[in-house]
């Protein structure tokens, strides 16, 4: 019989604005769930997207995410940045001009 669990895999990103984002902690099964509910605890936006995280899980913990990601990753901080109604540091509304 075929053992059809998937693992659930957490991976938390820190992003500081200048360099590329960084593997700050990763887990499977129980220590994925204990990663989301300290995320939840302090109202980090959380994303679901199990083929990044499967990629984003091989990484080391601290190490960059390699550029080949930038765009997958990018789009998440950019959802983040919109939930939490921030902007990037530099970044200058031209909607008005």
């Amino acid at each position: 019989m075929k053992d059809t669990t998937k693992t659930k895999r957490a991976i938390a990103l820190k992003y500081d604005g200048l360099n590329a984002p960084r593997i700050k902690a990763k887990g499977e099964d129980d220590l994925a769930r204990e990663i989301m509910e300290i995320a939840e605890a302090f109202s980090v936006p959380m994303f679901q997207q199990s083929d990044l995280a499967e990629l984003l899980y091989h990484l080391d913990l601290n190490e960059e995410i390699p550029e080949a990601l930038y765009l997958a990753v990018a789009e998440i901080i950019s959802f983040a940045y919109m939930l939490a109604g921030k902007t990037p540091g530099n970044f200058q509304d031209t909607s008005s001009l």
